[in-house]
């Protein structure tokens, strides 16, 4: 191993780095305890990304601002793959997101998160000062749209509410009118009477309108969000301890290794163990920013800026959806949640993040 690599790993970011790897732990231990076929599965992604954190970091980014054609082809792969899976992958949970490769699946739809945070980075480092002009806001909403139709026709509601998200946040730090803002908004209302009307299943209007009768329907719409309620609210400050979650080991909480898993780990580690696990990724956002805002280049702020605003808005509609105060939409917490694709992206993410911070060095 040459001296230059082991400069540049020691100067990682390690406190990132930690905290991320904290929060892997965390998951990976209430994967353990409920469920020990995933925890194995969960292992092989958790090296792969441990991996791909390592060897993104190593590679220099910054050319890539200087060359849209390499942003623009990244992001018409992940559109063709959008489109692709929505033909050729089998409906899982009545969700066509997946396209498998023997026994590996992969949600496109991870990817194009991070494929629109590089290119609204590319983007807005090149047309922040005029972001405002109605052109630049009409292409910025076109980069956003075509991958959220693709998203939504899956149906994933989830997703096209973090590209949403990702899409908003950046016009709220580009300096734009607030008259523009406000057409921004209205567009939005209007998209998503169009998606109630004309794309949201059954199921995904019944769990938006269960939010606000949450007493209503215990054993169907309302079920997981009670059980996740009496998970959390059992636990007391130290939790029941490893392995004693009962809602979670006895199959009270559905989906304790995905959606819900932030209620089983809690259940089984008390508040004092929520505490940490919040702490530990609050932890991680403020390092993302402190990075972004001691970057020398646009680009890197902006990758920062976006990478920030898919994390909290993640961490945000899942952690909502666990307490009962937003609607369950199928949304994971960030490296907690058992799942491959969302651990890639994160862990790119983080790659490119530590990336930057070597070049700041």
């Amino acid at each position: 191993m040459s001296d230059s690599f082991l400069t540049r790993f020691k100067n990682l970011d390690w406190v990132l780095n930690t905290s991320v790897f904290f929060i892997i732990l965390t998951g990976l231990i209430t994967l353990l305890s409920s469920d020990l076929n995933l925890f194995y599965k969960q292992i092989a992604w958790v090296i792969i990304s441990v991996i791909l954190i390592l060897f993104v970091s190593q590679i220099n980014f910054r050319p890539f601002e200087h060359h849209p054609r390499i942003i623009f082809a990244f992001y018409s792969l992940i559109i063709i793959l959008l489109v692709l899976t929505y033909f050729i992958a089998t409906p899982i949970r009545g969700v066509r997101g997946w396209i498998s490769f023997g026994s590996i699946k992969f949600q496109v739809s991870e990817f194009a998160k991070l494929a629109l945070i590089i290119l609204f980075s590319f983007f807005w480092a090149r047309a922040h000062v005029g972001i405002g002009r109605i052109k630049n806001l009409f292409k910025s909403f076109i980069f956003f749209a075509i991958p959220a139709f693709l998203i939504l026709i899956q149906p994933d509601l989830g997703t096209v509410i973090i590209l949403f998200a990702i899409w908003f946040g950046y016009l709220l730090v580009s300096g734009i009118k607030w008259k523009h803002l406000t057409i921004a908004f209205i567009a939005f209302l209007v998209a998503f009477a169009i998606m109630w009307t004309s794309f949201l299943q059954p199921y995904q209007k019944n769990r938006i309108i269960g939010l606000f009768s949450p007493e209503s329907d215990p054993l169907g719409v309302n079920y997981n969000v009670i059980q996740s309620k009496i998970a959390i609210g059992s636990a007391g400050i130290l939790g029941k301890g490893f392995g004693q979650g009962t809602q979670t080991k006895l199959g009270f909480l559905p989906e304790a290794q995905t959606d819900f898993i932030l209620a089983a780990f809690i259940e089984e580690w008390g508040v004092l163990g929520g505490f940490l696990l919040l702490s530990a990724f609050m932890i991680m956002l403020f390092r993302i920013i402190k990075i972004g805002m001691a970057s020398d280049n646009n680009f890197s702020r902006f990758f920062c800026l976006g990478s920030t605003i898919m994390f909290l808005s993640h961490f945000i509609l899942n952690t909502g959806s666990n307490l009962g105060l937003l609607p369950v939409i199928g949304v994971s917490f960030p490296f907690l949640s058992y799942g491959g694709s969302n651990l890639l992206t994160g862990a790119l993410a983080i790659g490119i993040i530590q990336s930057i911070v070597l070049r700041n060095k």
